[in-house]
C-alpha cells in the first residue's frame, strides 16, 4: 500500500511544471525573509532590509557588550557604520544601559548621536516605554537589540517589542555570569573578528 502511494506521488510530481516549483520556493524564501531572526553574531550582521520589511522603524540598543565591551577594550565590528546606514533608512535609535558609569553612556550617546537613558534598570519596562514614546512609535515597530536574555530580551518582551540577541563582546565576567552566563548570554563566536577600542 505504502509503495503504491509513493509511486502515485512520484508520477504526480513529474507532471507539475518546473516553474511552479521555482515560484513556490521563491514565495517560501520571501515569507522566511519576513521573519526577524531572534539572534545574530554581531550588530552589523543584522539585515537592515529585513528589519524594514518587518515594519521596524525604531531600535533600542544596549551599550555594554553589544556595541563596546564594558571594559572599553573591544568595539563591535562595523557597528557604527551599521547604525549610520540604519539612520539613512529612517530608523530611529535609543540607547538603554544598565551601566553604572554614566559618563560612558553620555560619551557613546554623543558619539553615536543617539539619546540614552542610564541607568535604565532593564528588564523593567519603564525605560523601554520612555524610549518608545521618545521615538513616537508603537512597541510593535521597535526592535530591542542587546546581548543579554535577562535584561534586553526579557525587557523587550515586557514592553511588547521584538528582540534580537547578539553575541556578547568578550569582557571580564561578573560573578553571576560565571554561574549563569551560558544561559543568559550568547558567547562571542571564535574566529569572528574583534575591533580594539
Amino acid at each position: 500500500m505504502l509503495n503504491s502511494l509513493t509511486i502515485i506521488l512520484k508520477k504526480l510530481l513529474f507532471f507539475i511544471p518546473q516553474f511552479s516549483l521555482r515560484q513556490s520556493s521563491e514565495r517560501i524564501q520571501k515569507r522566511q525573509a519576513a521573519y526577524l531572526p531572534s539572534q545574530a553574531d554581531i550588530l552589523a550582521s543584522i539585515d537592515l532590509s529585513c528589519l524594514i520589511s518587518f515594519g521596524i522603524c525604531g531600535v533600542i540598543l544596549d551599550l555594554d557588550n553589544t556595541i563596546v565591551s564594558e571594559d572599553d577594550r573591544y568595539l563591535s565590528p562595523n557597528a557604527e557604520i551599521w547604525i549610520e546606514q540604519a539612520k539613512g533608512n529612517n530608523i530611529k535609535f535609543f540607547l538603554l544601559s544598565n551601566g553604572k558609569k554614566r559618563y560612558r553612556v553620555e560619551y557613546w550617546s554623543a558619539r553615536l548621536d543617539i539619546p540614552a537613558i542610564s541607568p535604565a534598570r532593564k528588564p523593567f519596562p519603564k525605560a523601554f516605554r520612555r524610549a518608545i514614546k521618545h521615538m513616537q512609535l508603537q512597541p510593535k515597530q521597535v526592535a530591542v537589540i542587546g546581548d543579554s536574555r535577562h535584561t534586553d530580551v526579557l525587557g523587550a518582551w515586557l514592553a511588547g517589542c521584538t528582540s534580537i540577541q547578539v553575541a556578547s563582546l568578550p569582557h571580564p565576567p561578573r560573578w553571576w555570569e560565571k554561574l549563569l552566563g551560558k544561559y543568559v548570554q550568547k558567547p562571542y563566536p571564535k574566529g569572528l573578528s574583534l575591533w580594539n577600542f
